[in-house]
């Protein structure tokens, strides 16, 4: 446990679950496609589809998306921001079946035709977990730098990447391994303890196997 999960998050209300853990829904999202957005399909399930108005979770949301931070007073007026900077975007209310109750699952195209498919939660006080990508299981929590790597189902991949790493001095806190299918594309989630340097990010992008690779600084 640490301060925050006392005091809660520094952040533009009205609700830390409802506000703050929305904004980092949307950047992760953001995060993870790598580029500037210009479309978001958003679809919100339990207390998020059913208040998402009221407590500014639409705002936040695409105030992430828009790359705000959690304490930024642009955040209140992020939709005549989305306007401005060409991202269209919708909300869905759906219920997605076994999910928490502050879910949403967003679905982003970006500037340069990529796009991505993002399911977390606000999970309480600001937190949020990330434990979907394109339909494989992974763990992002924010709070500690992650990196996302989608690779090749192929043998001798994550040693190449976690090798790799260790050569680098780079500790690894945590690891996560998920598939779409044997043989097809696959994402490690690994969390570190300290800094990711930018040059280690695109070193693993050379490797073989290797599609993308995305660091995710804790937020």
């Amino acid at each position: 446990m640490n301060v925050f999960d006392i005091i809660g998050p520094v952040m533009i209300g009205p609700s830390s679950s409802h506000t703050a853990g929305a904004v980092r829904l949307g950047y992760v999202a953001r995060k993870i496609l790598g580029q500037r957005p210009v479309k978001a399909d958003i679809h919100l399930s339990g207390s998020f589809a059913q208040t998402y108005r009221g407590h500014g979770t639409d705002k936040a949301l695409i105030a992430g998306i828009l790359g705000f931070p959690p304490d930024d007073t642009r955040i209140r007026e992020s939709l005549d921001h989305a306007e401005k900077m060409g991202l269209d975007y919708r909300f869905v209310c759906q219920s997605i079946a076994g999910a928490h109750p502050n879910t949403a699952r967003i679905t982003l195209t970006g500037a340069e035709g990529e796009s991505v498919t993002v399911q977390g939660a606000s999970v309480g006080g600001g937190s949020i977990l990330v434990d979907e990508l394109n339909g494989m299981a992974v763990h992002v929590t924010g709070q500690n730098n992650t990196l996302v790597v989608l690779h090749k189902d192929k043998p001798g991949a994550i040693a190449a990447v976690t090798n790799f790493m260790a050569y680098s001095g780079v500790n690894i806190g945590s690891f996560r391994l998920a598939r779409a299918q044997k043989g097809g594309t696959a994402v490690m989630t690994i969390e570190v303890d300290g800094d990711i340097p930018e040059i280690l990010v695109e070193n693993l992008k050379i490797l073989p196997n290797i599609i993308h690779v995305v660091l995710i600084r804790a937020v």
